[in-house]
């Protein structure tokens, strides 16, 4: 894609400031939220929408539009019969939700939204279809959603993460998260993967972006800690591995500027 002009954004919580742009009710996603259909014609659409019909979609956007390369696609092979989870820097509010599954193909890909994803009238139903699991809002919901999780892994499908919750458009560095989404590797005793979208100059003038993911793992528990102590030395692991990738970015589209160090310049 063509870089226009820099823009910038000021923020001022580095974990809970949002900048997708879109204004959003979310549903309510409680116990009453199905996550596994028992009417198997529902899921066998699912699959057809996310693997067969969506892919051409999602190759041509990814490629046409922001000339996604794949470093390390080879490290996913050795895994394709067995389930596993993705952690993704998340700085695309449309891409994000296929750039992960290309290299995952033909492996059905699952991805854990916050519940504003799945409550656009119409859009909302077919990002269900897409694989969307919803972060839910009370206990009896998050049962279910476990249920879903253990079941997709289960079934030999990933699941992406996206440990930053919050789009920053086009952000290049890796923001601080916290552990909690680490949880369900340990719990399960599976690998992880994490994934890096980074963005570069090319063309003859260098005048365009694009963007380059970079793929490591496997990352594994250490199963000679506590639980709590695998899943904070699991996201430490990952969150170093991102975050040194991440350096690779030669293109700041957009300058992200935190509000009080501006303040501070000024005076």
């Amino acid at each position: 894609m063509k870089i226009g002009e820099q823009r910038t954004i000021y923020y001022s919580d580095e974990l809970n400031d949002e900048f997708s742009g879109a204004q959003i009710t979310p549903k309510v996603i409680n116990k009453d939220y199905v996550y596994i259909h028992k009417n198997h014609l529902w899921d066998m659409a699912s699959a057809v929408i996310q693997n067969v019909l969506s892919m051409p979609i999602k190759y041509i956007y990814a490629k046409c539009k922001l000339g996604v390369k794949y470093i390390g696609k080879e490290k996913l092979k050795p895994y394709k019969k067995d389930g596993y989870f993705v952690y993704v820097n998340h700085t695309q509010p449309f891409a994000d939700t296929f750039i992960p599954s290309l290299p995952i193909f033909p492996k059905r890909n699952f991805f854990i939204v916050n519940p504003e994803n799945v409550s656009i009238k119409y859009i909302g139903k077919l990002v269900e279809y897409l694989g969307a699991l919803p972060i839910p809002c009370d206990i009896g919901g998050m049962k279910n959603f476990i249920r879903a999780v253990e079941t997709r892994i289960e079934q030999k499908h990933s699941i992406t993460i996206y440990p930053e919750a919050h789009i920053w458009p086009f952000y290049t560095d890796i923001r601080p998260f916290k552990d909690v989404s680490f949880k369900y590797p340990v719990t399960l005793d599976k690998p992880s993967f994490c994934m890096t979208n980074t963005y570069k100059r090319c063309g003859r003038k260098g005048d365009r972006l694009r963007v380059i993911t970079y793929i490591d793992g496997p990352f594994f528990p250490d199963r000679t800690k506590s639980a709590k102590e695998m899943q904070r030395l699991l996201r430490d692991e990952i969150y170093s591995c991102m975050k040194e990738r991440s350096r690779n970015s030669d293109v700041e589209y957009i300058r992200y500027v935190k509000r009080n160090e501006d303040i501070q310049e000024k005076y």
